[in-house]
């Protein structure tokens, strides 16, 4: 089972949208029969591998062994992943959207930065929610204001020079590492 998956995949968000499949996930984060999440549920079992199944169609759960109940013989599912996060680009399959991503690099890289923050602070929560981890972790948010485009360079230019001394002296091999992120953008509530 991967530690996280990015669901990218309409059929896999559909799969994901009845509340019932969420809570089977969630009980298939080990490997587990349909018949003992139903009793773990309360929910009848023929209902809760109806909805294995469908999760296994999506691409979500997978058949990972079987065991003998009784006369019977049942299949173990396992979650594919630990935890799951909806990529925003899921929804922006309109060409405007695309090609804006595809002609704004900054922007682009501004995404990909967004995303793989989500998904970092998903498996961080992960550690903190299963593991008892206590994560050591800091957000800094703060607003800028630059009158103009030379302004916002020149700002760029100091952050990268009052920073680039503390990256070289922090940066080495030794100790527990840290991912650090600037972003700088217009203010949602200004540009809306």
């Amino acid at each position: 089972m991967k530690a996280i998956a990015e669901v990218i995949d309409t059929d896999a968000l559909q799969a994901m949208a009845h509340p019932m499949r969420l809570e089977i996930l969630a009980a298939l984060r080990e490997p587990n029969s349909a018949a003992a999440v139903a009793r773990g549920l309360g929910q009848p079992r023929q209902k809760v591998n109806y909805h294995v199944k469908e999760l296994e169609r999506a691409g979500l759960a997978h058949r990972v062994g079987e065991r003998r109940a009784g006369n019977l013989v049942e299949s173990l599912y396992q979650a594919t992943a630990a935890t799951y996060v909806v990529s925003p680009r899921l929804a922006w399959v309109d060409r405007p959207r695309i090609d804006a991503l595809a002609e704004q690099v900054a922007l682009e890289n501004l995404v990909a930065v967004g995303e793989r923050l989500q998904q970092a602070a998903a498996l961080l929560l992960d550690r903190a929610a299963f593991d008892g981890e206590q994560i050591a972790s800091a957000a800094v948010e703060a607003e800028v204001r630059f009158a103009d485009a030379a302004q916002r360079k020149a700002f760029l230019a100091e952050y990268v020079s009052a920073i680039g001394p503390l990256l070289k002296k922090y940066g080495d091999a030794q100790g527990d590492s840290y991912r650090l992120v600037l972003a700088v953008h217009p203010d949602s509530k200004e540009t809306s």
